[in-house]
């Protein structure tokens, strides 16, 4: 039996008050450091623990790694991303202080070198160094926007996966979302979530979710084909991708090109089958996208009432949450009301 929501869901610091089902943990979860290679080499197994339990008396070690980044030399470089990566991994604190210490833009130039593993080290350091709140507008302003995307369109597939974190961790300074979206990030990161590893799906939905707060960037989606993959994923049960993709649909439905590229993309069925068959939190925000997308169109209306969507609708009516109930009704509502003779001839050439 459903039961009411507590309090308004929160990420990013954005609130779902008509998303909220009672669940204690949201459909996205921040992006997490550290996910690249290891050290590849036996013998660099005591440097990496090394590393990885430094004291807190770090300064000199991080200031001879800065230094080693703009070696002559690519191991050696390889070498200082790679500590760099694990000191900001295991010490929180460390990551002010490396880039207090001038790490930022060496690193992002590793990011846009030819070395597919260096690019991939210079990365990962540079997703661990975001994780510090302070340190993201001095990577951002150092350059780092444009490299990450490039390391999303042509790096290996953990260089693509972190690189989507780390423009996840700019993109939640506002000011950066247009800047992401402008360097042609959102075509790429469409395309990681409908080709790449869960791990990579999971990313590309966190960071399209935050960048397409803004509307241009919502229109980059969209035409960027990104209905397609959401509706995918949100057919696919066993995915663990059902709610991720149907958030970021929450989105985007407030564009007229969303809802008509959603109901192209056989959206609907999906939608009223999670209203029939999904979780509490997922009935919900299928009644809210359904609601959105019926709102302004008899034409949506008649095919979500074809579809058998009124008989769930009234269940969660009776055993969801108060706002799944209030949006199922609205719902229910639009969904009984008298269509005009011309309406009605509109609909009369949809498929059954």
């Amino acid at each position: 039996m459903g039961t009411d929501s507590p309090a308004n869901f929160t990420y990013m610091g954005r609130t779902f008050d008509d998303l909220t089902n009672g669940h204690s943990s949201g459909a996205f979860s921040d992006c997490n450091s550290d996910r690249s290679g290891e050290f590849p080499t036996a013998a660099s197994q005591g440097r990496r623990l090394l590393i990885a339990c430094a004291s807190d008396n770090s300064d000199d070690l991080i200031r001879q790694l800065v230094m080693d980044l703009e070696s002559c030399s690519i191991e050696e470089q390889k070498q200082a991303a790679m500590e760099i990566r694990l000191l900001a991994k295991n010490k929180p604190e460390n990551r002010l202080k490396i880039a207090k210490a001038g790490a930022v833009r060496p690193l992002i130039s590793l990011i846009s070198c030819s070395d597919p593993q260096l690019q991939e080290y210079g990365v990962t350091a540079i997703l661990n160094l975001s994780l510090c709140d302070e340190n993201k507008e001095q990577i951002a302003a150092s350059g780092a926007i444009k490299p990450l995307v490039r390391a999303l369109m042509s790096g290996t597939p953990t260089a693509k996966e972190n690189a989507a974190c780390a423009l996840l961790r700019l993109s939640q300074m506002e000011e950066n979302k247009i800047a992401i979206g402008r360097c042609g990030a959102i075509p790429l990161l469409v395309n990681l979530l409908e080709n790449g590893g869960f791990r990579g799906k999971k990313d590309a939905s966190t960071a399209l979710y935050s960048l397409c707060s803004a509307k241009e960037n919502k229109i980059r989606a969209v035409k960027a084909g990104i209905m397609r993959p959401l509706v995918e994923l949100m057919a696919d049960f066993g995915s663990n991708m059902v709610d991720k993709s149907a958030f970021v649909l929450s989105v985007l439905v407030s564009l007229s090109e969303a809802r008509t590229a959603l109901v192209e993309e056989g959206g609907i069925p999906v939608l009223v089958e999670l209203v029939e068959d999904g979780t509490q939190r997922q009935k919900e925000i299928a009644a809210v996208i359904l609601l959105q997308v019926c709102e302004d169109s008899v034409l949506y209306r008649t095919m979500v009432a074809r579809e058998g969507a009124i008989p769930p609708l009234i269940a969660l009516t009776q055993s969801g949450t108060n706002r799944a109930k209030q949006k199922a009704e609205k719902l229910i509502e639009l969904l009984r009301q008298p269509r005009s003779g011309n309406c009605a001839a509109t609909t009369s050439d949809v498929s059954v």
